[in-house]
Parts: structure tokens; C-alpha cells; sequence
């Protein structure tokens, strides 16, 4: 018992801080493409045409989620094989060097085609690293832990990301509010980008200063190292039925309530509720603050009662509270809103052919059939409405209490008129969805901001109960030759794809249902599949020997 109750040593600090930095920093430089894609999109993608843009588009968005299984698997065999502290090195070099190379990247206008191309490139460059990057720190932690502390020691490697986060808005709101909006829009969105390579410098000189994890020192000089970590890994029954494991019953279920708690909750405040996005974005960063001490206390708690109950219960108590929490989000935020819906509520009648499901993962898709037009229309607007069949061939209405609105078929225009077209139609749906009570936009004297980020605060203590010790329960279900490669795997599998899907998925069963409240349905689901499969093949690894 007294290995569980010492301080942390001091050499251990170091371990903890340098891995965490560079981690922070690898985030920070992912998150500032998402943070400033309006303005990347007007330097770099607004003279290419549409096919082209599309490509693009398809390939940055494979860079932001796709690909980080890739960078998992390449660097989890390189970890595995060179070991943990060169490998997660070359990750820090590697971001920090893309990052710098766009805030120094001419612009569409300046070379052409070129700049995107370039663009993409740092961006795939990117995703590998940060593939490469969370394996190696969480596993380089784990494996100086003490016995009885490594759901502590790697509980502040899983504050990275959204420390990560944090730092990047907040050095963007620095240089917005030093340079102005103008020149920040022209040429200081490009000192973010910049600022990466000081914090590249800062954070290699503390990590040279470590050296490597003794499990794989130990492993070396014992002669029991992988010599092929992918076909340990992957081509082999017991250990690919681990990774399944992983997957399946901690990391798909962990990713989308932390996506849930975090992202979806902010785009559903703005994009649903019609919350002001700066009132929007300081609800979420109080809550933010307030529950991210929970990521080590949780990881704390595993290393007393064990990782699976609490990840399991984490994921549980999302899946039985998401509706009634969402629910209680819409009256606290926009209480007109849920009093419009009640009052005056809203029905698409349409031909069932006329309708398609509305998943588009890269957000260049047009769904222009009538009834498209209309659900994508309210959906957006976050007004919930009922779907009845219409005859065949007949084109869609919405009908708004007791006045009916005719549709359009936009698939049978020409580009250039269908834009025109649809803002007219949107137009005209608004001013009778106005007339009816629903609002165009939150009234900020009515949202009940201490309720909101209370809300706010249980969503993101759900992901601090399912994300704090999650490291530790994946390092401690693979031997020390292949953890690096297969823990890396199905985290990054589970949060850059079951996570990263969430936003679209959810959208695109919005649309199809009518109910903004039915997107929790895809979290839900993955939440209770995780418990099932957790429970009854995940075993509890706390007290594992992983220097074996």
C-alpha cells in the first residue's frame, strides 16, 4: 500500500510534464486547422473549381480523422521497434514542422494550384503524426509508473487534448484582438501557425532530456522484442481478438461520449439552439474548466476500484441521460424555441423517394431533391418537425401550424440558380416559421447560464469518467513487444472514426427523422454496445505486470 500513497517523485514529474507538453502542443497544432478553416478555405482552396475543391476537401478531411489509424499503425511499429521516446520525438517533429510550413505557405493566389496541394500534404502529415503521437506518450507514462499509479500518471496525458484545444483559441484570440479582424483575415492567421515552431523548440528540449521506458529497456536486454509488431499485432488470433476488445468495449464507446460531451454539445448550443457563439464557446470553456480536474481524478480512482467500471459506468450514464439532458439544454438556452415547437408544430409531406439520407462527411455534397431542400432546411434551423408520405412524383410542403409552403426541385437546376433559389425559398420558410414563435436566434437575456453550463459540466464529467482512465486500461491489455502498435490502433480508430463521424451522423439522422433531439441515438448506441462488450470480455488490468 505505501507504493500507492508516495508523492510522485521527481524524476517522474519530469516524465509527466514532457510527455504532456508535447502532446498539448501536437494537439494545439491539429486543432488550429479546424479553428481557422474559414479563412484557410478563402487563401487556399476559393480559385479551384468544384471537382478539384471537392478532392480537396475529401483528402483534408481524411488528414483530420482518417488517417490517424494509419499514423497509428506506422508509428506503433516503429515505437515498438526503435522504442517509445525516439518514435513519439519524430511525431513532435513532424507536426510541429507542418504546422510551420503553412503559416509560411503562399497562398492560392500567389502559386496556383501548388498551395493547396501543399496544404493537404501537411495536413496528412499531420494526421499520421498525431496518430503516431498519443500511443507513445500514453504508453512511455504507463510504463514509468509505479505499481498502484498508472491510472494517475496517465490521467494528464488525457487533459492534452483539450488543453490542446484551449490553448489554440486562445492564442488566436490574442492575435485577433492584437492585429485587428482585416489584417488578421489577410496575413495574422498565419502567426498561430508560426508561434508552433517556438513550441516546437520548448517542448524537444525537455523531451531530449528523458530517456526511454524502462519496460522496453528492460525488454531489449532481455532479448524479447518483436521483430514484425504488425503481424504480432494483427496477423495473429489472440492478440487481434485484444484489439477488437479494445475497440469495441472501451475505445468506440469512450469516443463518442467524449465527442458527445464536448463538440456535439457546442454545435448543438450553436448551430440548434441559435446560441450567440461567443456566449456559446465561454458556457463550454466554464465547463471545460470546471470538470477537467476530473480527468485525474478519475484516473486516480482507477487505480483504486480498476479502469473498466468506471469507463463502463461513464459510458452507461450517458446513454440513460443524453435526452433528458439535451432536453433540459433547449429549455435553459432557448426557452422560446421549446415553446414554438409545442405551440406550433411543423410537418414535411413529401414522396418517400424524393428523400435521401443526408450523411456527408465532407460537407461538399448537394442534396437538392424538394424534400431534401426542406428537411436539410429545418434541420439547420433546429425546428423539429414530422414527416408524412405525399403521393409519387408529387414535390414536398412544409406546412407551418396552419399555413403549407411549397418545396422545389432543385435537382433540376443549374448550379448557379439553385444558390438563388434556395435562399429565396429559406427566406420565405423563415419568415413563417417567425410568424409561428420559432425564433431566429437565442434571445441572450433569456438563457439561464448557470443552468447551461451546468448541463454543460455533467456532459463533460461523463468524459472525464470515460476518457481519465482510458489510457491505462489500453497500455495494460498488450505485452510490452507490440503495446505501442496495438493500443494505438483502436483508439485512434475509435475516436477518428466512431468519434470523428458523430457530427454528420448525427445530422444526417436529424434530417431523416425530424427530431433534433434523434442524432443521440448514434453516441447512445455505440455507449451501450461499449458496455455490453466491456462487460463481458474486457478483464480489468490494474494490477498487471506490463513489464512483462
Amino acid at each position: 500500500m505505501g507504493e500507492t500513497t508516495e508523492p510522485i517523485r521527481r524524476d517522474d514529474r519530469l516524465v509527466i510534464l514532457a510527455s504532456s507538453v508535447g502532446t498539448v502542443i501536437e494537439w494545439y497544432d491539429f486543432y488550429l486547422y479546424g479553428s481557422l478553416a474559414a479563412i484557410i478555405t478563402v487563401q487556399f482552396f476559393s480559385g479551384v473549381n468544384e471537382t478539384t475543391g471537392f478532392i480537396f476537401a475529401l483528402m483534408a478531411f481524411a488528414a483530420g480523422f482518417a488517417v490517424r489509424p494509419f499514423g497509428a499503425i506506422v508509428f506503433g511499429r516503429l515505437g515498438d521497434l526503435w522504442g517509445r521516446k525516439n518514435t513519439f520525438l519524430v511525431t513532435m517533429v513532424l507536426m510541429g514542422l507542418s504546422t510551420f510550413v503553412v503559416g509560411l505557405l503562399p497562398s492560392y493566389a500567389a502559386i496556383g494550384v501548388a498551395a493547396p496541394i501543399i496544404l493537404v500534404l501537411m495536413r496528412l502529415i499531420q494526421g499520421l503524426a498525431l496518430g503516431g503521437e498519443y500511443g507513445g506518450a500514453a504508453t512511455y507514462v504507463a510504463e514509468h509508473a509505479p505499481p498502484g499509479k498508472r491510472g494517475l500518471y496517465t490521467s494528464f496525458i488525457q487533459i492534452t487534448a483539450t488543453a490542446g484545444l484551449m490553448l489554440s483559441l486562445v492564442v488566436i484570440l490574442g492575435v485577433r484582438l492584437t492585429v485587428g479582424e482585416e489584417a488578421f483575415a489577410d496575413w495574422g492567421w498565419r502567426i498561430p501557425f508560426l508561434v508552433s515552431i517556438l513550441l516546437l523548440g520548448v517542448s524537444l528540449w525537455i523531451r531530449l532530456r528523458l530517456a526511454e521506458s524502462p519496460a522496453f529497456k528492460r525488454m531489449k536486454a532481455e532479448g524479447r522484442g518483436s521483430t514484425q509488431p504488425l503481424k504480432d499485432s494483427f496477423g495473429r488470433w489472440p492478440n487481434l481478438r485484444l484489439v477488437l476488445i479494445a475497440l469495441f468495449g472501451l475505445a468506440a464507446g469512450q469516443a463518442v461520449v467524449w465527442y458527445t460531451g464536448q463538440f456535439y454539445a457546442l454545435f448543438f448550443l450553436e448551430r440548434v439552439l441559435k446560441v450567440e457563439a461567443s456566449l456559446a464557446y465561454m458556457m463550454v470553456a466554464a465547463a471545460l474548466l470546471l470538470a477537467t480536474p476530473f480527468f485525474v481524478v478519475f484516473g486516480w480512482l482507477s487505480d483504486k476500484i480498476g479502469r473498466k467500471p468506471i469507463i463502463l459506468t461513464g459510458c452507461l450514464l450517458a446513454a440513460l441521460t443524453y435526452f433528458p439532458l439535451f432536453g433540459a439544454l433547449t429549455q435553459a438556452a432557448n426557452p422560446r424555441l421549446a415553446a414554438a415547437v409545442a405551440s406550433s408544430p411543423v410537418t414535411v409531406i413529401a414522396d418517400p423517394a424524393d428523400c435521401s439520407l443526408q450523411f456527408d462527411p465532407i460537407g461538399r455534397a448537394t442534396f437538392a431533391s424538394s424534400c431534401d431542400l426542406a428537411k436539410s432546411y429545418l434541420a439547420k434551423a433546429g425546428v423539429t418537425y414530422e414527416t408524412v408520405s405525399a403521393p409519387t412524383g408529387s414535390v414536398a410542403q412544409v406546412r407551418i401550424g396552419d399555413q403549407t409552403i411549397d418545396s422545389f426541385r432543385g435537382d433540376q437546376l443549374p448550379v448557379t440558380q439553385l444558390g438563388e433559389r434556395r435562399a429565396a425559398w429559406e427566406g420565405e420558410v423563415g419568415k413563417s416559421l417567425a410568424a409561428a414563435g420559432y425564433p431566429a436566434a437565442a434571445d441572450r437575456a433569456l438563457v439561464n447560464v448557470p443552468l447551461v453550463v451546468g448541463i454543460l459540466f455533467v456532459l463533460v464529467f461523463y468524459v472525464t469518467m470515460v476518457y481519465g482512465p482510458i489510457a491505462a486500461a489500453l497500455v495494460e491489455m498488450f505485452p510490452t513487444a507490440i503495446r505501442y502498435t496495438s493500443m494505438s490502433l483502436p483508439y485512434h480508430i475509435g475516436n477518428g472514426w466512431f468519434g470523428g463521424f458523430l457530427p454528420t451522423t448525427a445530422f444526417a439522422i436529424v434530417a431523416a427523422t425530424g427530431n433534433v433531439y434523434a442524432g443521440l441515438w448514434y453516441p447512445i448506441v455505440i455507449a451501450v454496445l461499449t458496455v455490453i462488450v466491456g462487460l463481458i470480455f474486457v478483464r480489468e488490468g490494474k494490477d498487471a505486470d506490463i513489464h512483462a
